[in-house]
Parts: structure tokens; sequence; C-alpha cells
């Protein structure tokens, strides 16, 4: 699934190619995510000019001109796609044609991906935002007893990260992510809010660096410990891999436990 760093790269270059442009048409092809009917939402944004697209969590967000919000979410197999072609990829879930030729396409195999018109607002702090700060952890933490990954993919809780870039962020901030997040001292939580932005923020200048023009997929490359790549973090301490049900959890043991 992308995430944070992956869909803030995605949002910019779909900014850059497509804001400006006429929407001409919307075809939905799969529609039991949608939250309206495909009538309702061809009256909302079609022959509405597109503002921009923007990123909060992971969701993607493409604003009209006429003040409506198309929101997608990739969920865990979607794909973006955007061609001057045709010819419409498989397993599609919507399409935006505009006017201009340009077609912007969401597809997903497992049917999962949504797309939601006017979507309500949501008060969830995203990861990047200001005041995801250690007072904000310390707040939250104080009444979660579950572990501190679980509590940092919850997204009720901060937007954006995902399980690849929880395990970067608790292996800089030195933090098994194991321990039960109210354990979590103050200054660990210090710790914890400069490793989010600095983990982030860093990922998405990767991205932007080695793969500048890219709208999906995901680009993990250059991660430290949630790799198969690596058998040893940057400071040579051997890589641990838990597995719980689908999902892995990276890290090593020079990150503290704290009971």
């Amino acid at each position: 699934m992308p995430e944070l760093p992956d869909l803030e790269i995605f949002s910019r270059n779909l900014e850059q190619k497509l804001s400006g442009k006429l929407l001409k048409e919307v075809i939905v092809t799969n529609g039991k995510k949608l939250n309206v009917s495909a009538k309702e939402l061809k009256s909302a944004i079609e022959d509405q000019k597109l503002s921009e697209v923007s990123r909060a969590g992971k969701e993607l967000y493409f604003g009209f001109e006429n003040k409506a919000i198309l929101s997608i979410h990739m969920m865990l197999k979607g794909e973006l796609h955007l061609s001057k072609q045709e010819t419409v990829p498989k397993h599609a879930i919507i399409e935006l044609l505009f006017k201009d030729g340009t077609q912007f396409c969401l597809t997903d195999f497992q049917g999962m991906a949504k797309a939601t018109l006017n979507p309500a607002a949501d008060e969830t702090p995203d990861a990047l935002a200001p005041e995801v700060d250690a007072g904000f952890f310390k707040k939250v933490f104080a009444v979660k007893k579950a572990a501190v990954k679980n509590v940092l993919l919850d997204q009720h809780i901060i937007r954006g990260i995902g399980n690849a870039y929880a395990d970067e962020i608790l292996w800089e901030a030195g933090i098994s992510p194991f321990s039960p997040a109210h354990k979590i001292p103050d200054e660990k939580l210090k710790d914890l809010s400069k490793a989010v932005r600095h983990v982030l923020e860093n990922a998405v200048k990767q991205i932007s660096k080695t793969h500048p023009d890219i709208i999906s997929g995901e680009v993990r490359d250059f991660l430290k410990i949630h790799t198969t790549k690596k058998m040893h973090s940057p400071s040579g301490m051997p890589i641990l891999i838990v597995k719980a049900g689908a999902r892995k959890t990276y890290y090593t043991e020079e990150q503290e436990v704290f009971n």
C-alpha cells in the first residue's frame, strides 16, 4: 500500500499534470465503493475545471472549480494511470476523461480502492501536520496500552503512516515496536516526534529524486530497516522480522523496550 511519502509525490505530479484541465466525462466502472450514484458524481464534476490535487493522510483529493471534491483511496492494491490512450486499463474503478484527451484512471484487481464525492472533514491530523509533536504523542499515548506500532498505524489517531514507515520511524527513534504506548517516557516521545517528521520528509525527498514522475507504486529501496535486501541495520545490528497475520515488523534489538 502506498504510504504518505509516495502519495505526496503522486499528488504533486498529478497537480502539475492535471490542474487547470476541463473534465469532459466521468466513467464509473465499479461503483461498489462509491458513496453516491454514478449519475450524481457525473452531475457534480463533469464540465468542471480541476483546480488542484492535494493529499491528506493516505487519500488524494481532486478539487474542482465549483468546490466539489473527489477523494481517492488506493487501499492495498490500487493503482493510478495517466495517459492519452483510449484503452481502458484492466480492473478499472473510475476514469476521468479530460477535454484535451488526457485519461486518468484508478484501478484495483481486488476492487477495494474507493472514490468518494465530497468526503466529510476528518479531524485526525496528518502525520506531517505541525501539531503532531511530542505533546500530541504524550496526550494520545497516555490512554493507549496497545503496542506503539499499532497506535502509529491507527488512521483514526494519525493519518498517513503505514507498516513500512512505522518500522523506519520507530527504529530511528530507538523505540521497540512492541512497547506499550503508555509506557514510553516523555524524552522518548520527543525522539519519536522528530523521527516521524525526519523519516517522512526524507522519504519524500528520496522518492522525488529517484522517481520524479511517479504517480503509482511504491519506492522502498532506500529504507534502512523495512527491507528484505538488507540483513543488518546501518549501525550493524541484525534486522529481525516478526510476522503477525499478513503484516511483518522489521526491527533490531538496539531499539529499547518499555514495559
